[in-house]
């Protein structure tokens, strides 16, 4: 039997410090995932609460919450659904990862390693010190999150991991819009696999982000792409694709690992 996953990406205006407001907006676009059979769902970065770092404690105080209504959602629609958060853990806060299996149980987290030192994320932020692939009901994820996308140092060792589909949350500029479509199909091509990647949208203090996301194929294809603002995106990934390209191009098999040393 053909093995195939209906995924989408579940992008909308992040608003900074408004929790509520960014939990209805996400309960909003569920039924439209629902009616297209949707199995995995991928929010953007931070997608409860944006960036607001004054009271970034007060918004991770309500992660609890937040996952809560994740869990309810992931149970009733049968949706393993994943999207980053701020965690706090000790005297920390982290921008953590979580995946919801269709049980409505968080079965993965995965803390941000590579922060962006450019809008002093790591003044702000604790470091993830692990990667992350997660089997999940519709397949092994392995989970990204925005500045991550730049290190395929990262997205290699999940598929080396086992990793069927990356899973990136993000909230990336439109000026930088550019690197993002070029970046989420590499990751792609070069360990075929398939990409699904939600990007954030709507205006934070002089940033503005630029939408754009996207689903990718193990051979680079782009089988859904959004406009910038409140878009959905929605695709099917057909596993049977993943296995034709790595067998008619054996790339791992043909990888000389004592010549990368890092």
């Amino acid at each position: 039997m053909k093995r195939e996953v209906v995924a989408g990406c579940g992008q909308f205006d992040v608003l900074p410090g408004e929790v509520d407001r960014n939990l209805t907006a996400v309960e909003d676009l569920l039924p439209r995932f629902a009616e297209a059979d949707c199995r995995l769902l991928v929010l953007p970065e931070m997608w409860s609460c944006s960036f607001p770092y004054p009271i970034l404690g007060e918004m991770a105080a309500r992660t609890g919450e937040v996952l809560r209504r994740i869990e309810q959602w992931a149970a009733t629609y049968s949706m393993v659904m994943v999207g980053s958060l701020p965690e706090a853990a000790g005297d920390r806060i982290y921008n953590t990862s979580f995946v919801v299996n269709i049980d409505g149980k968080v079965v993965g987290k995965y803390r941000k390693a590579h922060l962006f030192s450019l809008l002093d994320e790591h003044l702000h932020f604790g470091r993830g010190q692990s990667s992350l692939v997660c089997p999940t009901a519709v397949g092994n994820l392995g989970i990204m999150i925005c500045y991550d996308l730049r290190f395929p140092e990262l997205a290699r060792r999940l598929a080396l991991d086992g990793a069927e589909i990356l899973c990136i949350s993000a909230q990336w500029p439109i000026e930088r819009i550019d690197h993002w479509n070029t970046l989420v199909r590499a990751r792609a091509i070069e360990n075929q696999l398939f990409v699904v990647a939600c990007n954030g949208s709507g205006r934070e203090n002089r940033l503005q982000y630029g939408g754009a996301s996207a689903i990718v194929s193990p051979t680079g294809a782009l089988l859904s792409c959004t406009p910038p603002g409140g878009a959905i995106g929605i695709a099917a990934l057909q596993f049977e694709e993943m296995e034709n390209i790595r067998r008619r191009i054996p790339c791992f098999e043909d990888r000389v690992p004592k010549l990368y040393r890092l």
